[in-house]
């Protein structure tokens, strides 16, 4: 069944065509009209309320369809989760940065809920698995510490604010402590007021702008620079040196687990989540900073960049899955060549599909760039290849 689905037009999003999830979402739904000055964020392909995908055929809501028909969803996921979708699909098209937040386990999301649930809505956990269509740009997750204890004797604004004495306790601290060290840090750092940050930041600027090429390159400039311009002031700007910023390369993932820092910088995915709204911020926002309730959440884990890349499993010649360590969602890719027949793997769940490069045809649905369907579980799709460039497709469905 083919869906129309919501576009988000957040500030942050890519302007007009340059948008690729405008772009996908007026090729599945040819009524959509991108306006030049427009941002066009996110693509949403599911049954959120508040962006909820809708029947082609008829215009009916695809919650509403779901809770008439449930045994669509499959055995397993309507055991697991009830009757409901337990994941939320998108395309993901981001000019500007997105916060600096991290998202609580199922545990702390229930307490968050019950303790505040004017801010936190749904005591959900919100896991979340990206795939980047272009060069796609996050920070996630802090540095290994070596990396940290360098920029914090190479950038004397990031000492000052973090404040001597922390610093050189995470230089000395052991093995065993360092996560408690970081975690101080990382608070007196946050915490620091408003002017102090500005008066830090104007002085980092200003002698970034000094240095030579090498030095600008070994101090990250280029993206200090480009954070303070889309968020004059804020703390955040200093996130480059205490998260790893990573570069994923189209097909690249990322996947985020409970309590782990990060912020898309730049660039176009998809991304699948589990059904939630709760998000803690704290930095590169004018939205609410609940900055310690993330001090509280953050793991302190520090790691590699490389690290944070989620490698899937190759099924076949064209599928690759993606399953991440929570039951809530898995993403398979599939690429197609030209000319060429292909059979989908019957899954034990719902799924929904969107075609993000090429078209083909099949029996019942011609399948063409922007096409979004819903599969019923334990159903397939046969289609053969039809455009000079490969069909390539991607299906969120629940990982049970």
């Amino acid at each position: 069944m083919e869906l129309r689905c919501s576009l988000q037009t957040y500030e942050w999003g890519k302007v007009g065509e340059d948008s690729e999830a405008a772009l996908l979402a007026r090729g599945g739904d040819p009524g959509v009209e991108i306006l030049n000055f427009t941002p066009y964020a996110e693509l949403w392909m599911g049954t959120h309320p508040n962006g909820p995908s809708r029947l082609t055929s008829s215009g009916e809501n695809l919650h509403d369809w779901i809770q008439q028909n449930p045994q669509v969803l499959g055995e397993s996921v309507r055991e697991q989760f009830g009757v409901q979708l337990p994941f939320l699909f998108k395309v993901l098209s981001v000019n500007k940065a997105l916060s600096i937040q991290v998202h609580p386990s199922k545990s702390q999301a229930e307490e968050l809920h019950r303790l505040l649930p004017d801010i936190y809505k749904d005591p959900n956990h919100k896991p979340e698995m990206a795939l980047a269509l272009s060069t796609f740009e996050a920070l996630c997750g802090f540095r290994p510490l070596d990396q940290i204890r360098q920029f914090l004797d190479m950038i004397p604004e990031l000492r000052g604010c973090v404040g001597q004495d922390n610093a050189d306790a995470l230089s000395t601290c052991s093995e065993d402590c360092q996560q408690e060290v970081l975690s101080q840090c990382f608070h007196s750092l946050m915490t620091k007021a408003d002017d102090v940050i500005t008066i830090a930041l104007t002085s980092l600027l200003s002698r970034l702008a000094s240095l030579d090429e090498s030095s600008r390159g070994m101090q990250m400039a280029e993206l200090v620079e480009r954070l303070h311009s889309q968020f004059p002031g804020d703390v955040g700007v200093f996130g480059p040196y205490l998260f790893n910023h990573v570069t994923l390369q189209p097909g690249e993932s990322l996947y985020l687990a409970a309590n782990e820092p990060h912020a898309y910088l730049s660039g176009d995915c998809v991304e699948c989540m589990a059904c939630s709204d709760n998000t803690v911020r704290a930095g590169l926002t004018p939205k609410l900073k609940d900055v310690p309730t993330l001090c509280r959440l953050l793991s302190y884990i520090c790691e590699p960049a490389s690290s944070k890349l989620f490698v899937g499993s190759v099924e076949d010649e064209f599928t690759t899955i993606f399953r991440p360590p929570v039951p809530d969602f898995a993403v398979v890719k599939i690429i197609v060549p030209e000319g060429r027949t292909y059979s989908m793997c019957p899954r034990q769940s719902a799924s929904i599909v969107i075609v993000t490069q090429g078209s083909a045809s099949l029996a019942e649905l011609r399948l063409r760039r922007g096409s979004v369907f819903f599969l019923p579980a334990d159903n397939t799709l046969q289609f053969t290849v039809t455009s000079p460039e490969p069909l390539l497709l991607f299906q969120a469905m629940a990982n049970v």
